[in-house]
């Protein structure tokens, strides 16, 4: 299978790379950084181009790892005369459909995990989302992705909008608390490396727990007299400050009867 890459960020550029190594044959790059482009395409032993006109038509899939925004837009320019070939893109939170009426045979290859250019991602613990356009192109695009991945799942465009919106929660949203704590921190001179045991035991229960029942602290009891004196020590932030009591709330207010049934076992 012959493949070109529209995209040279993150995603682009470990998913490149995890086909190559899996055995595909990436042609192409294209992005509309010369830079990013040429770098990528040197990885991987692949032409590149910035030029929308002149990647190539002869490819059998195209995988497109855009921002949303750049995709919408490219779309239309990128299936022009190239109709007959297999288009996917890589986003949680775009439709499938987006591809309808530009190409006969489309779908998605969502790989669910956050890509940092400066980090290896292990591939055989990352989570693939497909949905094709037809029974044929899902079992095509089955077959890409588990050459990458033994953990291949079908999810059609409203499910992977709410994959993707709960990975935002997840990961985003968690790994912006851990830039607040070292913020916190840094203020009393204590480096933020001291937090990485606690990190790493929280992100551990959760797999062995549902994390309702992994909660701890004061909001879970909603003792107040802890609460009120940490509330005070960020009276001089009101934004962390009212983002304290609000997340306190939340995770008060969260009962244990929202645990799904099927949440809280272990899964060996």
């Amino acid at each position: 299978m012959k493949i070109v890459l529209i995209g040279a960020g993150n995603v682009a550029t470990h998913l490149g790379i995890a086909l190559q190594k899996a055995g595909c044959l990436v042609l192409q790059v294209y992005s509309r950084t010369e830079e990013s482009a040429s770098v990528l395409a040197a990885r991987l032993s692949a032409d590149y181009t910035v030029v929308p006109d002149e990647i190539r038509r002869d490819a059998d899939l195209y995988i497109v790892a855009l921002k949303d925004a750049v995709l919408r837009q490219l779309a239309p320019v990128l299936a022009k005369g190239r109709e007959q070939a297999l288009f996917v893109h890589t986003a949680g939170s775009m439709p499938m459909d987006l591809w309808k009426g530009l190409v006969e045979r489309y779908g998605v290859l969502y790989p669910m995990q956050t890509f940092s250019r400066q980090r290896e991602v292990d591939f055989n613990a990352v989570p693939f989302f497909i949905e094709a356009s037809s029974p044929a192109e899902l079992e095509l695009l089955r077959m890409v992705a588990a050459r990458l991945s033994p953990k291949v799942y079908e999810a059609t465009s409203c499910q992977r909008r709410h994959l993707h919106l709960a990975a935002v929660f997840a990961c985003n949203f968690a790994n912006h608390m851990y830039a607040l704590s070292s913020h916190i921190l840094e203020k009393q001179g204590i480096p933020f490396e001291v937090m990485l045991p606690l990190i790493d035991e929280t992100a551990g229960k959760v797999h062995e727990l549902s994390p309702v029942q992994a909660q701890t602290g004061p909001a879970v009891r909603y003792d107040e007299n802890v609460i009120s004196k940490h509330l005070e020590m960020l009276a001089d932030e009101e934004p962390l400050q009212e983002l304290y009591e609000k997340i306190s709330k939340s995770i008060h207010h969260l009962p244990l009867s929202a645990v799904p049934v099927n949440e809280g076992k272990n899964n060996s």
